[in-house]
């Protein structure tokens, strides 16, 4: 399995696995494909938090370069993801659960009212800068509340979520996040990223039922990827692809004056390393290798289907 985790970004990517719950046939089988295919979700995180992670992140759907993308509902730029959303109704768009707001200049607080979300407010009263402390201070009924209030946000605005996942990873930090987590995804009849890793304790899998997918792996580059080891990375990742549904999770955007403001000071998933996967992604070597390497390209709303 290919994992790598957010450290960067004070994301622990601790996934739910599914070990004690065996279903009959593979995802893949599920899906109308062999045992043996090779599936894999190129998935856009972080949309809405700037207008270039916006457009990067259009383009890269618009030319089939990722299959998916994730909104992050409390940012800026939600309305014109909202009009993408509206222009492109077969765009794979799911929602990117946000408790956490990380950067330096570029804040943002909770869409449900702060005085319900008490324990989600750092002291300057935007949400908590790093995963370890939102985990630490949240209430995990105000967290659900506040995760339903980012899904009606975003249905209010003619938005049709695919999925959910977590921004950071907070809310895969504990089974009792966890279970508000898969309880606001079955609300909404909706998957939501989870991952096969055995070694999760066992508490983590008690909110999952049969009919939800569990990805076999995920792949995303670490700080510990330098830059002129991009490529070496993307490319080995492909290339090592075992059978099952993998997601590769990117991170897009233009580095420009505005995402360069929007991460000062933050390099880990900044606006170099946006344009560095804008690059890859969308790049004629990256097709190829897909390619080559037999990989079936698949979205977030096939595997929708799978659970209504």
């Amino acid at each position: 399995m290919q994992l790598r985790k957010y450290a960067g970004a004070g994301m622990l990517l601790l996934l739910a696995g599914a070990g004690t719950r065996a279903q009959n046939k593979t995802v893949a089988e599920r899906l109308g494909y062999p045992t043996d295919s090779k599936l894999l979700i190129i998935h856009a995180d972080d949309l809405s938090v700037a207008h270039s992670v916006d457009t990067a992140s259009f383009d890269a759907l618009d030319k089939k370069a990722v299959t998916s993308a994730s909104i992050m509902v409390p940012c800026a730029w939600l309305t014109e993801v909202a009009g993408y959303a509206k222009n492109h109704p077969d765009a794979d768009l799911g929602l990117h659960l946000t408790l956490t707001s990380e950067w330096k200049v570029d804040r943002w607080g909770p869409v449900e009212s702060k005085d319900k979300v008490t324990s989600l407010l750092d002291p300057s009263g935007y949400l908590w800068p790093e995963t370890l402390l939102a985990v630490r201070n949240l209430k995990s009924e105000e967290a659900e509340r506040e995760l339903r209030a980012q899904v009606e946000r975003a249905v209010a605005l003619g938005i049709r979520p695919t999925h959910l996942d977590s921004h950071m990873g907070v809310l895969f930090s504990t089974p009792e996040l966890f279970a508000v987590y898969v309880r606001v995804a079955h609300e909404y009849k909706l998957p939501f990223l989870a991952v096969r890793l055995p070694s999760v304790p066992a508490q983590f899998f008690s909110p999952l039922s049969e009919k939800d997918v569990v990805l076999d792996s995920v792949v995303i580059a670490s700080p510990a990827v330098r830059a002129n080891e991009w490529r070496d990375f993307y490319l080995q990742a492909v290339k090592n692809l075992k059978p099952g549904v993998t997601e590769m999770i990117v991170h897009l955007g233009h580095d420009d004056a505005e995402l360069q403001a929007v991460t000062l000071d933050h390099p880990d998933y900044g606006s170099a390393w946006r344009q560095r996967d804008y690059d890859l992604v969308t790049s004629p070597e990256f097709k190829k290798a897909l390619e080559e390497n037999h990989v079936i390209l698949v979205k977030w709303k096939d595997l929708k289907k799978l659970i209504n």
